[in-house]
């Protein structure tokens, strides 16, 4: 008999036995659907009902002529009549214009400079430092109406704070003189601007890598060759946010000039010219949506080139 030749076994391996892979858990509850709906869609309709809806409407008004009375059936579409009318024959407009860009100007060099030397010394870790932060910051917290308030005390003619250190014989009128009631007003804008951009350049500085100091001292630089040419190109970024909202803060003023003397008389600004035209005595609905058109025209030539520079900047990273 011929032997049979059972097979061989075959030997499991050794070692722990294999893992089954589990369903990954893609999907999300029914609890957290639900809170992700309620936090993207309360904010996203808030946003459409009190941003663009409203934005869109006033394009859409900007061509046409209406005095607020009635319906939409009530409403003249009259193609670009308002803004030729706002262009060539609205004496206030070209004045408020000229306001905002002074505005601007004056925004862009002194309290930016002031709060820019005032985050240098603030930054060198002096004594009682954050008591003077607080100080400074102080009037940013402030609204612009109460800081309006406040400025139109010290430059009232008879019994102001100003008048009455300076010591004149003949009181000024600050605010009643349209030679110089722009600038005095600029003085409280100021103000209260200086202390933000103070915060913002304080944070810029803090950002800067000590190495790089160090290494430019070792190069025998001096301290100020070393701000200018070391730390401040470092804050460029910084610098970017500064301008930007300096230029967003000089577009938006209103509440300081209408507390005072309604934006009139030498402190015409555009966003006073929207709102007189709008809610004053004889609204022209049309001709304010088409001034604060052109406002939102001004204010995205800055603001969209900041957005792409921030965007491309994130794409490239």
């Amino acid at each position: 008999m011929t032997a049979v030749q059972e097979k061989p076994k075959a030997v499991a391996p050794s070692g722990p036995p294999p893992r089954r892979r589990g369903k990954r858990a893609t999907a999300l509850a029914g609890t957290d659907k639900l809170v992700l709906a309620l936090m993207l869609g309360i904010p996203t309709v808030v946003h459409l009902l009190f941003v663009w809806i409203p934005t869109l409407g006033s394009v859409a008004l900007s061509f046409s002529r209406w005095n607020g009375i009635g319906g939409f059936e009530d409403i003249e579409w009259i193609g670009v009549s308002n803004y030729v009318e706002i262009f060539s024959e609205y004496p206030r407009f070209w004045p408020a214009v000229q306001h905002n860009l002074i505005w601007l100007l004056f925004l862009l060099v002194v309290p930016t400079t002031a709060g820019l030397l005032l985050a240098v010394l603030l930054d060198r870790e002096l004594r009682f430092s954050r008591i003077y932060q607080s100080a400074l910051y102080m009037p940013m917290v402030l609204s612009l109406a109460l800081v309006g308030f406040i400025w139109q005390l010290i430059y009232t003619p008879d019994g102001g704070l100003l008048n009455s250190v300076l010591g004149l014989d003949k009181p000024v009128d600050w605010i009643g003189d349209s030679d110089i009631n722009l600038y005095a007003v600029l003085v409280a804008a100021a103000w209260r601007h200086t202390g933000y951009i103070m915060l913002l350049y304080l944070a810029g500085l803090k950002s800067v890598d000590p190495a790089l100091k160090e290494a430019a001292a070792l190069d025998g630089a001096s301290s100020a060759q070393t701000f200018f040419r070391v730390t401040f190109p470092v804050m460029k970024p910084v610098n970017i946010v500064v301008a930007v909202v300096t230029v967003i803060e000089a577009l938006r003023a209103f509440d300081i000039v209408y507390v005072i003397n309604k934006g009139r008389n030498g402190l015409e600004l555009l966003s006073v010219l929207v709102t007189d035209n709008i809610i004053g005595e004889a609204s022209r609905i049309g001709r304010g949506s088409a001034v604060a058109v052109i406002l939102l025209t001004i204010s995205l030539g800055v603001i969209i080139p900041y957005l792409y520079q921030v965007f491309s900047k994130e794409n490239r990273t």
